[in-house]
C-alpha cells in the first residue's frame, strides 16, 4: 500500500494512463486586482496571476490545447490530458463567456477533464450550475486558493475573504459531486509550524478531495519582494531542510484520503528571488523522496493517532 496518496497514481487509477495538465489562459482578471475587492492582489501573486507557465491570453482555447499537445507529444506515448485554466481567477467573468471556453475545452477529444483555478468568493449560483453541467460531461476539478487558516495572515497577504467563504464554497461544490483541490502555502510571513499544521487541520475538517502544498516563493515585482528585503527573518521554512521537515509533518497530519497534487511548486527562474534552491526541481524532488523514505513518512499517521 502506498504511504502517500500522490496524484500520479490517483489519476492513473482513475483514467487508466498517465495524465498531463495543459495550462490554459481564459483571459480573465481577478476581483483582488480590478478594484472590486482590492487593486493590489495577493502580495505573493506575480503579474501573470499565478499562471506564469500558461500561454498568453487572446489565443482561442482549442488552439492553446493543440499547441500544448504538440509541445509535449514527443515525450508522451500513452498519456491523456486535463485542461487546466490556471491564470488569474477563472470563474470571474459572465457565465456565457465561461460556458463558451469551458465547453470548448471539455469537448476536445484529447481532454479527459478540466481543472479550474479560482477564488471561493467567485462562485455565484449560475457558475455553480454551469460547473454541475460540465461535471456530467467529464470530471471537473476546482482549485481554490486558501493558503492559510490564520485569519490574521490572510489579512496581511491581502487574500480578501474570510475562512467561512472558503468553507461554504467547498461544501457547495462537494454537494454537486465536484472535486475540490485546496491550495496551501507553506512559509507565509511570520507563520510557524503551529500555523501550518492548523491549516492542515482546517482542510481535514472539510470535504476537500485534493491539496496543493506550495513553497512560499518570493518573486520580483510583487509586494512580497519589499517585505522580504526589509524583514527576511519573518520568513520561515525558506531553508530546504526545514521545508522538507514541515512538509513531512503536513503529510503525516493530512487526512489519508486527500490526494496530494503538489508538494513544492515552481517559481519562474527569471523572477525568482528566494528560495533559490527551489529552482533545481529534480534535486528537490530527490531530496524530498529520500527524506520521506528514510523517515517512513506516512500520510495520515498523526491524523489517525490524534483522532483529529
Amino acid at each position: 500500500m502506498e504511504q502517500i496518496l500522490r496524484v500520479n497514481k490517483y489519476f492513473r487509477d482513475r483514467f487508466g494512463s498517465k495524465i498531463y495538465k495543459i495550462a490554459l489562459n481564459g483571459g480573465m482578471t481577478c476581483p483582488n486586482r480590478d478594484g472590486k475587492i482590492s487593486t493590489g492582489g495577493c502580495i505573493f501573486c506575480s503579474k501573470g496571476g499565478s499562471g506564469d507557465f500558461a500561454p498568453p491570453s487572446g489565443v482561442n482555447i482549442s488552439e492553446q490545447i493543440e499547441t500544448s499537445i504538440k509541445q509535449v507529444s514527443a515525450k508522451i506515448k500513452d498519456g491523456k490530458y486535463i485542461a487546466y485554466f490556471q491564470a488569474y481567477t477563472n470563474t470571474y467573468a459572465p457565465v456565457e463567456y465561461l460556458r463558451s471556453i469551458f465547453y470548448e475545452a471539455i469537448k476536445h477529444p484529447a481532454v479527459v477533464g478540466i481543472s479550474i483555478a479560482t477564488r471561493p468568493d467567485c462562485l455565484p449560483s449560475e457558475v455553480l450550475e454551469l460547473l454541475d453541467e460540465l461535471n456530467h460531461i467529464k470530471p471537473v476539478f476546482i482549485e481554490l486558493g486558501f493558503q492559510t487558516s490564520n485569519e490574521q495572515t490572510a489579512h496581511f497577504i491581502n487574500r480578501g475573504y474570510d475562512n467561512s467563504v472558503f468553507d461554504n464554497a467547498v461544501r457547495s461544490l462537494s454537494e454537486l459531486g465536484i472535486e475540490v483541490i485546496a491550495h496551501v502555502i507553506i512559509g507565509l510571513p511570520s507563520e510557524t509550524s503551529y500555523d501550518v499544521l492548523n491549516t492542515i487541520t482546517h482542510i481535514n475538517s472539510l470535504p476537500v478531495n485534493g491539496i496543493k502544498l506550495q513553497l512560499m516563493h518570493i518573486l520580483k515585482h510583487t509586494a512580497l519582494e519589499k517585505i522580504y528585503a526589509d524583514l527576511p527573518d519573518i520568513f520561515h521554512f525558506t531553508d530546504e531542510n526545514d521545508y522538507i521537515w514541515i512538509l513531512g509533518e503536513c503529510i503525516e497530519h493530512l487526512r489519508p484520503d486527500i490526494v496530494i497534487h503538489r508538494m513544492t511548486g515552481d517559481g519562474p527562474k527569471k523572477i525568482l528571488i528566494a528560495p533559490t534552491w527551489s529552482s533545481n526541481k529534480k534535486h528537490v524532488l530527490n531530496t524530498m523522496n529520500n527524506y520521506f523514505n528514510t523517515h517512513n513518512i506516512t500520510q495520515g499517521r498523526k491524523y489517525i493517532t490524534n483522532g483529529t
